[in-house]
């Protein structure tokens, strides 16, 4: 397995789109894919895909295309989604009980089991199904209910602070929706998510009679400083 600093950051962040499509086929009955197909669906070119997966291992045969519930297989793997991940989230307001009442995250593996918010007064209070704690608390926790991943819903003022608390307690990955950029030391992986990043996209898409087709997924848009998630 190449290490995370040699794989491009698109390339990575490619890896999700691949496995969703792929898992659709395979829900559809469908037993091989070409690259060409794939990338047709995703906008990509067929050689596109092929260096992208190439940069992970061996996949396919010529001729043949790739076997996808063997590819669905490889790519979970690959992207530490062929085991649980227990998460925490920062921020109990609009954003962050969003996020905590979205069942879809536990189906696909993402556990969120524990919220938090600095306001005092928010202690106690329900978000999801869990009760808000405090972060004094959040050492604590992180360590008894064993987290891996910590999200961060805080105003952008705070978010660095946030960012430091859930290192220094052990979350291995963060997933930010601040709208700053975010310092983490070596080994942390972090994912930034800009919602008006992801509307300017959509913006320029309209403005200028786009199909999108090479934009990526203007769904959860990465900043420069946007890194591949560290799993383990």
């Amino acid at each position: 397995m190449p290490h995370r600093k040699s794989i491009p950051k698109p390339a990575a962040r490619r890896l999700s789109l691949y496995l969703r499509e792929l898992a659709s086929r395979l829900e559809q009955g469908e037993a091989t894919v070409s690259s060409k197909s794939l990338g047709r669906t995703l906008g990509l070119t067929d050689a596109q895909v092929r260096k992208d997966l190439a940069l992970f291992g061996q996949f396919g045969h010529p001729g043949r295309g790739y076997g996808i519930s063997d590819l669905v297989d490889s790519l979970r793997k690959i992207m530490g989604r062929d085991r649980d991940w227990r998460v925490c989230v920062v921020g109990a307001g609009n954003i962050g009980r969003a996020l905590v009442s979205y069942d879809r995250f536990r189906r696909e593996g993402f556990d969120i089991v524990a919220v938090f918010d600095a306001n005092p007064a928010m202690a106690g209070k329900d978000a999801g199904g869990l009760k808000i704690r405090p972060m004094t608390e959040l050492a604590k926790v992180v360590a008894d209910e064993r987290i891996n991943l910590g999200i961060i819903a805080v105003p952008r003022d705070g978010a660095q602070q946030v960012a430091d608390a859930l290192v220094a307690a052990g979350v291995h990955g963060i997933l930010n929706f601040a709208p700053r950029r975010i310092e983490v030391r070596e080994g942390i992986g972090i994912v930034s998510v800009d919602f008006t990043v992801a509307l300017e996209q959509l913006a320029f898409q309209v403005a200028f009679g786009h199909d999108g087709s090479d934009l990526g997924d203007a769904s959860a848009s990465h900043p420069p400083d946007a890194e591949a998630p560290t799993h383990g």
